[in-house]
Formats: C-alpha cells, sequence, structure tokens
C-alpha cells in the first residue's frame, strides 16, 4: 500500500557545513586580538549598570553553566573598569593608647601606609639615640644631680639642727638598728646607765623629758623623708619631661608636618608625643634592637617584619604601624578574587603566639581578609565555595548590610577560649561583590534567602549559545586566534576553523546555534595544536582538529561501546528488521560528564478489555519519573479524544521499556510509546528497522526533544554492527531538523541509502511510515477507512466495548459488580 507524505530527508540537511572560503584570511594569525566575549550583551549590560550604580544592594550575581567563561569575562570586564578607577586609601591599624585592646585605624592616601610603618620605625630609633644622647649629657647629669643635692641638704639639715637641740640639752644623737636615742652626756661622753640611775630623781626626769622631745623631732624628720624623696622624684619627673619634650617634640613635629594633610595621622601623633614624654625611661630600657634591614621591612602585619612578640619589648611594639591593605603599587581599584572564602580568609582575623603557656597577641597581629583588600574595588568569589564555609555567607550579608568589617573570630563568637583578645576598630566598606555561580544555586538563594533579594538586586545571566551568524562566525576565527597567541599555540588555518564551528555547532546541538561554553573550545584548541605537534605540522588543520575529536570521543566512550556490544551479542535485545505487533524501538541519550551519547530500547505495548486504563509498568514500580508518566497521561487523553467520543474507552493497556534497569525519565519517547499503543490496539505490525524519538501531545503533534544527533548515532551504530540492510532509519520532529549535525559516517550511509531519517510532524504520519498502511481520515461522520490505522483502532475499541458491556449485563458481571 502506498505511504503518503513520506518525509526522508535529504544528506545535506543532516549537517550544516561552514565554508572555509567565507574566511577572508589564510591562519589566524592574520587575525586581530578578541577584545570582546562572545555572545554575552546580556551579561555584559548586567555588569555595567551593577558596577555602575551606586545605591546600595546592588551587588552582582553572575549566573550560567560551568565552563562558559563567566570567571574570565568577569574578571576582565572588572579589571578594565578598575583601571580607571581612583586606588582606595591604605588601611593600617595602629595602637590605641588609652584602650590597649581596641586598636585603631588609619586611613592613607595610596602608599601612604609602607611610608608611615616605616616613619615610625625611623622616629622610634631616632627617639631612642636621641633620648640616651640627652640623659647622657653633662647639663643633664649636673641638674640631676643638683636635685638629689637639694634633698639631701635637706636631709643633713634637719639632723644638723636636731644634733644642735640634743646639744643643748647635754644629750648626745645615737645611731642603732631601731633608728635613733639620745643619752646623757657629761664631759663630752657619755653617762653609763649606772651612774645615771645615781643621778637626782629630778634631773632623771629632766633628761627623759628632753630625749622625748628630741624623740618627737626626729620621728617627724624621718616622716618628711618620704615626702623630701617623692619631691625628688616629681623634680627629675619634671626634669626629664623637659628634656624629653625638648628631645621628643622637634622630632614628632617634623613628622606632624609631612603628615599635616591627614589629621588622623596628627591626632596618632599627638598621642605617641605624649606617651613618648611619659615613659621616655621605658623606651630607653627596652630591649630588641633589630638589624636595620629587617626594621624597614614593608609591612602587612607587625610581627612578621618584627619577628613576632618575643623578639622585641611591648613597648617598641606599640608604636608600630600594622599595614593591613598596601596600595603602594595598585594602579586603580582592586579586583580581588577569593579561592578559599571562608571565614577569616573573608573578615580577617586576629592571631595569637603561644609563649610559656599563654596566647598573646597585639595589634600588629591583625591580619586582613578579602574584603579589606578588596575595599573601595571589586571583590569576586564562587558562589558554591561560600556557601560550603561555615559562617561564611552570613556574615557576608551582615558586613554588606553594615557596611563596615568587623573582625570576630568563631572563638570569641561561641565562646570556644576564653583568652582576652582584641576588638579592633571596624573598617568602614565600599565594594561591589560579584558572585560566580550555577543558575540553580542562584534561584535557591532567590527563592530560600529573602535578605539574597535584597543585597544581590543584578543577575548577570550567561547564555550558553549564540546564533550562528556570519559575525559571531568572525568573531569564533578571532577568538581561536586570540587562544593560539595568549598560551603559545600555533596557529589554525582557514579549514580548521570551519571545523571548529561545525563542532561549536554541534555541542550546542543546534546547526544554527553556536556553542559559548568556553572550556570545551579552548580545549579543543590544545588538544588540536598537540596532534599537530604530532604530526610535525606548524599550522593547525582541519584534519588535526578531526583527529582531536576523535581522541577525544575515544577517551569518553567505553560504556557506550560496552553497551554496543552487549547489544551486537544479543544480551540487550534490539531488533533492526522484521515487523513486530506492539513493538517499536525507542531512543534515549545517556550523559556521562561532557560526553552524551544515545542508544535504543525495546518499547512493547499489550492491550486487552478494560476500564480505559493506560499502565505504565515503569511508574507502577517507582522506575519512572514525572515527565515520563506525564507523558504516557496524555496517550490516555489523544486515545479518548479521538476514538472514544461516542463510546466508552473499555481498554486496558500495559506500556513499558523493556530491559530498563536504571529508570527513565523524559518525554521524549512519548511517540514511539502512542505508535505501540496503536499497533497493539490494530494489530498491525511495525517495521523493526526504524527506530523513534520525540514526544507528542493530545492532540497528536510530535513535539521537538533534545539530544536528536546522539539519538540517531546510538541506533546507526546498532544498525551498522547487525549490518545496514537499506531500510534502516529514524524518525524525529520536522522540527528537529535544524538540530542536526550528524557524524560523516552517517550522513555517508544517508547518501548512499543505506540508513534513512524522516521528518514527521504528526502521529498519523508517523504511524504510516512504521506499519506502511495508511492512517486514515476521518469522513463527514467521522468514521475512518476500515483498512486504515484508525480505522482499525476503533474497530478494535468498539469490540472491547461491545464485550464490555455484554460482560457487565451477564449474571458473572453482575456478580463482580456486586
Amino acid at each position: 500500500m502506498q505511504v503518503k507524505d513520506v518525509a526522508e530527508l535529504k544528506p545535506e540537511s543532516l549537517y550544516r557545513r561552514c565554508n572555509p572560503e567565507v574566511f577572508p584570511f589564510e591562519t589566524t594569525k592574520d587575525l586581530e586580538d578578541l577584545t570582546e566575549f562572545i555572545g554575552q550583551p546580556r551579561a555584559l549590560e548586567a555588569l555595567r549598570f551593577g558596577v555602575g550604580i551606586e545605591s546600595e544592594g546592588f551587588n552582582v550575581f553572575a549566573l550560567g553553566n560551568p565552563g562558559t567563561g563567566k570567571h574570565t569575562f568577569v574578571r576582565q570586564f572588572l579589571e578594565s573598569r578598575a583601571e580607571t578607577e581612583q586606588v582606595p586609601p591604605d588601611i593600617c591599624y595602629v595602637n590605641n593608647f588609652e584602650e590597649p585592646h581596641r586598636p585603631k585605624i588609619l586611613r592613607l592616601k595610596a602608599g601612604g601606609g609602607k611610608e608611615l610603618f616605616q616613619d615610625m620605625e625611623k622616629l622610634v630609633e631616632e627617639l631612642r639615640n636621641a633620648l640616651r644622647a640627652a640623659f647622657e649629657n653633662e647639663e643633664y647629669q649636673n641638674r640631676q644631680r643638683t636635685v638629689a643635692q637639694e634633698i639631701q641638704e635637706q636631709q643633713q639639715h634637719a639632723f644638723e639642727d636636731l644634733q644642735k637641740k640634743a646639744d643643748e640639752k647635754s644629750l648626745s644623737v645615737l645611731r642603732t638598728p631601731a633608728g635613733l636615742a639620745f643619752a646623757p652626756v657629761r664631759d663630752g661622753e657619755v653617762v653609763p646607765p649606772d651612774e645615771f640611775k645615781k643621778l637626782p630623781e629630778e634631773e632623771q626626769e629632766r633628761i627623759k623629758h628632753d630625749a622625748e622631745e628630741l624623740q618627737q623631732e626626729s620621728q617627724k624628720i624621718f616622716q618628711k623623708i618620704p615626702v623630701w624623696e617623692r619631691e625628688m622624684r616629681e623634680k627629675l619627673k619634671d626634669l626629664n619631661r623637659e628634656v624629653t619634650s625638648f628631645t621628643v617634640v622637634p622630632l614628632i613635629n617634623e613628622l606632624r608636618k609631612k603628615y599635616e594633610d591627614a589629621p588622623d595621622v596628627a591626632t596618632y601623633l599627638n598621642v605617641v608625643e605624649k606617651d613618648t614624654i611619659d615613659n621616655a625611661q621605658a623606651l630607653l630600657q627596652s630591649q630588641g634592637a633589630q638589624e636595620p634591614g629587617q626594621r624597614l621591612l614593608p609591612s602587612g602585619v607587625g610581627p612578621q617584619a618584627a619577628g613576632g612578640p618575643a623578639s622585641e619589648s611591648p613597648q617598641l611594639r606599640q608604636y608600630r604601624v600594622n599595614v593591613l591593605v598596601d596600595h603602594s603599587e595598585s594602579k586603580g581599584a582592586p579586583v580581588v578574587y577569593e579561592d578559599n572564602p571562608n571565614l577569616q580568609n573573608l573578615v580577617g582575623r586576629v592571631e595569637h603566639l603561644a609563649s610559656m603557656g599563654m596566647l598573646l597577641t597585639d595589634f600588629n597581629m591583625i591580619r586582613s581578609g578579602a574584603l579589606h583588600r578588596a575595599n573601595g574595588g571589586y571583590l569576586v568569589m564562587d558562589a558554591l565555595k561560600l556557601l560550603l564555609q561555615p559562617f561564611a555567607w552570613d556574615a557576608l550579608k551582615r558586613l554588606l548590610k553594615s557596611r563596615e568589617i568587623k573582625i570576630e573570630s568563631l572563638s570569641q563568637m561561641y565562646g570556644f577560649i576564653s583568652t582576652v583578645s582584641l576588638e579592633p576598630e571596624p573598617v568602614p566598606l565600599d565594594v561591589k561583590v560579584t558572585l560566580l555561580g550555577s543558575p540553580m544555586i542562584y534561584y535557591l538563594l532567590r527563592y530560600h534567602d529573602p535578605e539574597f533579594g535584597q543585597l544581590f538586586k543584578v543577575a548577570a545571566d550567561f547564555d550558553m549559545e549564540v546564533d550562528r551568524t556570519e559575525q559571531n562566525v568572525g568573531l569564533y576565527g578571532r577568538l581561536i586566534g586570540t587562544v593560539a597567541r595568549k598560551e603559545g599555540l600555533r596557529h589554525f588555518d582557514r579549514d580548521a576553523v570551519a571545523r571548529i564551528v561545525e563542532r561549536g555547532a554541534r555541542i550546542a546541538g543546534d546547526g544554527e546555534k553556536l556553542s559559548v561554553h568556553m572550556q570545551a573550545i579552548t580545549d579543543l584548541l590544545r588538544e588540536s595544536n598537540y596532534w599537530a605537534g604530532q604530526n610535525g605540522n606548524g599550522i593547525v588543520g582541519a584534519s588535526d582538529v578531526q583527529r582531536a575529536i576523535d581522541a577525544w570521543i575515544y577517551r569518553s566512550d567505553r560504556i557506550r561501546e560496552r553497551m554496543q556490544e552487549q547489544i551486537q551479542r544479543g544480551i540487550i535485545l534490539i531488533d533492526t528488521e522484521g515487523r513486530k505487533v506492539g513493538q517499536v524501538n525507542g531512543l534515549s541519550v545517556i550523559q556521562l560528564g561532557e560526553f552524551a551519547f544515545g542508544r535504543p530500547s525495546r518499547i512493547t505495548a499489550r492491550v486487552r478489555m478494560g476500564k480505559g486504563e493506560v499502565v505504565d509498568i515503569e511508574r507502577e514500580v517507582e522506575m519512572g519519573g514525572p515527565i515520563h508518566s506525564k507523558g504516557v497521561l496524555i496517550l490516555a487523553g489523544f486515545l479518548g479524544e479521538r476514538y472514544a467520543t461516542d463510546q466508552p474507552l473499555s481498554l486496558s493497556a500495559s506500556l513499558v521499556f523493556e530491559q530498563s534497569y536504571s529508570g527513565v525519565e523524559g518525554d521524549s519517547a512519548s511517540s514511539a510509546e502512542l505508535y505501540s499503543l496503536l499497533s497493539a490496539i490494530a494489530k498491525a505490525p511495525i517495521d523493526q528497522s526504524l527506530a523513534v524519538t520525540g514526544s507528542v501531545n493530545q492532540h497528536g503533534q510530535i513535539q521537538p526533544i533534545g539530544g536528536v544527533n546522539e539519538k540517531i548515532e546510538g541506533f546507526f551504530d546498532t544498525c551498522k554492527q547487525k549490518g545496514l540492510n537499506g531500510d534502516q532509519g529514524v524518525l524525529i520532529p520536522a522540527s528537529n531538523v535544524r538540530h542536526l549535525m550528524l557524524r560523516q559516517d552517517v550522513i555517508d550511509a544517508a547518501k548512499e541509502g543505506r540508513f534513512h531519517i524522516y521528518a514527521v510532524e504528526s502521529i498519523d504520519q508517523g504511524i504510516e511510515i512504521l506499519t506502511g498502511v495508511p492512517a486514515g481520515e476521518p469522513d463527514a461522520e467521522g468514521n475512518y477507512p476500515p483498512d486504515s490505522i484508525n480505522g482499525k483502532v476503533c474497530a478494535r475499541l468498539k469490540e472491547f466495548a461491545e464485550k464490555q458491556k455484554k460482560f457487565s449485563q451477564s449474571p458473572e458481571g453482575e456478580r463482580r459488580a456486586t
């Protein structure tokens, strides 16, 4: 019987070639570097907007599948923009002399932090030398002795007066371990105790009274001695302050004049001046002088330059400047990529040094985080890495909302240790954050985290493919030349570029598109360059590119080869010839990493009288996914609408993917299931030399599916192993024709008439090709021709309905109903 509207595709429809003659160059060496990214206008516009707007919360989330070049795109865009922006100030921590556990920040112009660090190192050394010279000066020594002599003279005069009073009363002053004692004197000698007792009682009383008065006078003198000593210390202190001020003030004034345009530094120097004047002796007595080369090292941290707390006294360390962020070498705003965004790497930390069983720290041991280094510029992070780090995501949101960087350690936050730590002054935060992640992460955060939408209001959506226009094909050539130059690869001739363009369309799975999966493209360039070297070619040709593609497929297709082997050995049952009722070859795609391949599966249908149910065995045993189950339910809708408008659908059917052991998902086999179901109802055998892919809707229209190239090639490989007989082929949706970019061996077989590809638009068209029987068109009364597929289906379903009616009216049927 003649089949109408058989739409077999011509070989030229199976592959869209790229003509090398369209390229106005011989090799990519003749091309200029590509300064723009291919096919990302939406992402580019989003980035421009996100970094340009000044309002809060307009940080950027760059979403796209891995390998699209998000990271390179974002980095290059931000770096090119940052070059034109102002360099942010340096950030330093200095000692808070009033509250040492709360270090203060200083913000200086770029390079000023390093310069201040060196100036303070030099100042401390000059102060020590100048103070040492001042205090060793003869004038100071004389003034110091004068102060001491004044006190000694006061003490001497007091004791001389006491001695005179004692002489007047004929008493002698004796020094004893208990202090001063007074004894009577006669003829210049002390009266012994025995003779004293022989004196008249009145005389003894007078002597005792005089001795007690002198004893009280001596006690008053001894009471004045601490006062005199305190007065001496005060005078010495005033002297020291006078000498220190005379020494310190000119040195600090010189430094203060240098930083007169930095008010914070001037305030800090005032405090330093007061502290050095108050603690000059401690500064002189401190140890830990360093080698000159060590002292002037550029410091992001004090201890790294000074060797840690044990290498010098705290008195010297308190005058250091901890340069947290140094922009002395920076040009433009910073662009920082944090590869390991844990809490400490993000917000900084305060380190401790174990010494004699204690944990020591000071402001010099404060370390910067990525937010400090990116402050005033741009911070780029991988969203997944950030979310996997404990507390990092919450910390980032908190800092972006507060607009200041507060260093907190987990041990402090959760009380893991009770050691005294620092509370550094928060650093004002001005940064644009760009997160890189997959679309799934973006939409999950958008849905589940209310704060995410407030802080990341700009989505830069990266596409996976672009239109295969003449302009984009030309940009592909420039991209190849740019990568070759940057990575030192051989240049590519125009034939190689054309083959890479074709490969880009195959990766995109669409003859009218080009993949912008940059990782896959650049890897292909590197591998092609390798094979060109192996072949001794100075220029990469199309054969080198093809060999790279073939080698990559060979490395990846072990499982595909084993599956085809199982079909060849009869372990997996697939027929590629003959005709069977209720049996059709369906096609599916298996994705293993970056490699995808098709494999055929036998789909069978069995029908019987029933209550209008189409049972999906995969769903019943929970091996079918929801999309697959939806496709099967659509079949029941199609059958009911077309064949059971005037009678009940008295059918019970079962559908199954034979030998499926890992579950079934997707609706690309729904047309194949419907074909097998119609074949089983009409008892019309299906040609097993054909395979089917495509989904179907309730109107019987064939809808496009994914992976059409892999599915066709999968069935072709099976037929090739079993032997091509000239009748084999595949039915695909007509809307998938534009996606075809098939292998050359499939195209050659189609040219030779040994393999056929049909583009179908409806179930009726497909069933005609599969069975060789017309589908049939309804007449004015809605009846189909009896010898058509639809006529046979209607007749069989009518037969089921009549049997169902008779059975329900029989005694057995009535018993079952009750």
